[in-house]
This record gives structure tokens, sequence and C-alpha cells, in this order.
């Protein structure tokens, strides 16, 4: 999508860096790292139920801090609803209207005529479990009133192109650019709900795609086989991570308006390494080409200092081929721990919710919303009574800690760099 400035000249428009945010803390850590919108989900009704999520207050609270700082709120609504869920989607659309976030996110046309009913003056964006494939598709949920439609994550780079110029030019498209790839067709899977009772289309997906399979004969019960494709192992369904981080140009051309970035269930150092590198690639980018280019090596660097179980370009570039799979295992790669958050600094101490395990005498680093990361050493850590202790071993817990030099803000996030 271009924009024209005053004195004619046509110059592409910045797209939006869509982030998620599982939690309260996780969204003001997106706010903070770089992001233009957040998406959120409530307790019910979007596809991500064991995620932590916001209750109403919460809700109130996040959408407020992203106002404040310029940053919009997308609230998730897309589950594929069942007649039980009706009742309480009108009640739940009723809170939404009153808490004013920027849009819903949805896939089920009976929850798009409810919020629009309910919703009128909040935008409605078309989930991609819609399966949005097509310019008619994305026409047809124009004159129902949808602002934008979330792209469906089969296609390629070429087919968005095509669906830009075959719809009106104020109808927005929302592609993922970096996270997780489900196995099945726009996340429309059966074998969590087959396998474990638990509907991925309600929010309650068990990731059975990660499992390790074997093979029983019919009469030979108990009797385990392996499932091998050639000789790389059994994770037949488990595939690598999206990435685009080196094709924004790419994606720029092909008319997107928003990166979206997947990740709901993922921790606030996830986050904020994605938003914070993706936000410096665009900047880079809509500043020079040359400067982005030169800068490549730095992208990739920075954004594997999150989990990620290797990288993909999905099907942008046409149909992936077999090395799209993982099939020897399923765990992730990870470089750093997320340790935690700085909520407060007071005499010069970090205040923080601890996660991971860390010690006295440790260098960790302190990763900005602005680029930096400061290797710092661990002096102090204090419980929430002002006990000395040598070691964090308890998650969640409170914790005072001094650091040499002192370099921690408020959002800034406390890191430990992996052993090997």
């Amino acid at each position: 999508m271009k924009d024209t400035d005053r004195n004619g000249n046509t110059e592409k428009k910045k797209p939006e860096l869509l982030i998620p945010a599982g939690s309260l803390e996780v969204l003001k850590t997106a706010v903070m790292f770089g992001a233009d919108a957040v998406y959120i989900g409530g307790e019910t009704y979007g596809l991500r139920a064991k995620a932590k999520n916001f209750d109403r207050d919460e809700m109130a609270e996040g959408i407020a801090f992203a106002h404040s700082h310029g940053v919009k709120v997308h609230v998730t609504a897309n589950i594929l609803a069942h007649n039980e869920d009706l009742k309480g989607a009108r009640s739940y659309f009723k809170e939404l209207s009153e808490l004013k976030p920027d849009a819903l996110i949805i896939a089920d046309p009976g929850m798009f005529s409810l919020a629009r009913e309910i919703c009128p003056d909040i935008d409605i964006h078309v989930s991609t479990q819609a399966n949005n494939t097509n310019y008619l598709t994305c026409n047809f949920w124009y004159k129902q009133g949808a602002k934008r439609v979330v792209a469906a994550r089969e296609l390629s780079l070429a087919e968005i192109k095509e669906i830009k110029e075959h719809i009106p030019k104020d109808m927005e498209i929302e592609c993922f650019i970096h996270g997780a790839m489900c196995i099945s067709y726009s996340g429309r899977c059966l074998l969590s709900s087959f396998l474990a009772g638990r509907d991925a289309n309600r929010g309650e997906c068990t990731h059975p795609c990660r499992w390790k399979y074997t093979l029983m004969e019919e009469k030979r019960e108990g009797e385990y086989f392996p499932v091998f494709e050639n000789d790389r192992g059994t994770y037949i369904f488990n595939s690598k991570d999206l990435c685009m981080i080196e094709h924004l140009p790419d994606l720029i051309d092909a008319g997107i308006d928003s990166f979206k970035i997947e990740g709901r269930m993922k921790t606030a150092l996830y986050v904020a390494t994605v938003a914070r590198t993706y936000r410096m690639a665009i900047d880079d980018l809509f500043e020079s080409e040359e400067k982005y280019r030169s800068n490549l090596d730095l992208y990739r660097s920075e954004i594997s200092k999150c989990t990620y179980r290797q990288f993909t370009t999905g099907f942008y570039y046409g149909k992936p081929d077999e090395n799209d799979q993982i099939y020897d295992n399923n765990t992730y790669i990870r470089e750093y721990t997320y340790l935690g958050t700085v909520y407060a600094v007071e005499n010069g101490r970090i205040l923080t919710e601890q996660r991971n395990k860390f010690c006295v005498n440790d260098i960790i680093e302190v990763m900005k919303p602005g680029g930096e990361n400061v290797k710092v050493k661990v002096v102090s850590i204090q419980d929430e009574d002002g006990n000395e202790m040598e070691s964090a071993p308890h998650s969640k817990q409170t914790l005072s800690v001094l650091t040499e030099p002192p370099a921690a803000a408020v959002c800034d996030i406390l890191r430990v760099k992996e052993d090997g």
C-alpha cells in the first residue's frame, strides 16, 4: 500500500508491527519494546485458553497503558462458536464495547454479527481461522463491515499482492511474519479434539502436532514401532518457526499493512526480543534499504536470542518442502534465559519478580527497549523482607537486586546467556 505526500510523490506506507501479549506484564513489555499494536485475549472466546489472558480489570489497565503510549489494542474473540457460547459472547461484547479496544479479531460469522450489533464503533478484523485465501472472500467481509482481513498463512507473497490489487484501498491485510507454524490449514485442526478432547477451535489446543508418535500393528497390541521418514526421526508433524526478518522489502512490496507476530503463550523475553528486533529492522528499512541490508547480521543475531525451533519462510515463496519440517525432535533452541522484568528501581536497586534462577556474582544482561544490551554483575539479592540471599531459586519470588554497574530502568528485561 502506498501513500502520496503533498508534493505528489508516492511513498510506501510503513506497516503496523503487531505484537502478542498473553498477560498485562507482557503487554507493557510489547508496548515499551516497539509495538505499534498489541493483540490480547480475554478469559474466554479466544484461541489461547492456556495463556494467562486478561480479566476485565487487567484489560482496562492494559488498554489504558497502551493508548497512553500511542499503541492500539486488538482483542481476540476468534473461536468457532457453538450454540452454548452465544449467550456469553453477547455479554462479553457488551463489556468490550465499554472498554473500547481498537479492534476485535473474529473468525465465526455468528460472532461477527454479534460484534457488529453490539460494538458498532469498534473495528472488526477477520481472523486467519476464517481461511481468507482470495480477494472475493476479502471483498465479502468488507461488505459485511470488516476493516481488515488476516490472510491465511498458506498464501504466497504473489497471492497476497494480487489480493491487495483487487480489494478496496481502505481495506487492510494483516499477515503472520514470525512465530510458530500450525500443521493444519489456517489452524483449523481436529487432532487435539480427537486425541485429547480439547477443541483447538475453541481455544484449547494441546499441540498434538509436537508429540512423538509410534506405530502399533492391530494384532500385536503393546508392541510399538517407530514411525520413520527416511532416517530423520518420528516427529512427523513438527514444523519450523516462521521468520521473515530478512525479507521485509518483499513483504512491503506485497502491500501487507500489518506485520503480525505469533506468540500469546510466550514470555516477556520472547516478546521483547522479537518486538525490538523487528522494530529496528522496519525503521532501518524506511530510513534506507542500504542500512537495512547492512544490519541483516545484527537482526539474525538478535532474533535468535529468544526460544525458537529453527526458521523457515513458510509459504511466502511457494509451497514448503520437507526441509521445513523437524523430524528428529520437538524441542526449542534457547540461547538466553529470562530472569525477570524490572518493575521498579528504588535506591539503585532493581525490583523484579524472578522467573529463573540466578546467583550473586553472576554476569547477567539488562536488555533495553532502545536496542542496548548491558552486561552487569549481580552484587546483592534480597527477598521482600530485606534478607540477603546467595541465589534466587524460587520462581515468582519478589526480589531486590543490586548490580554493578547500576544500569536498569523500569520495563527493562533481565536475561542470562546459556552456557555453551
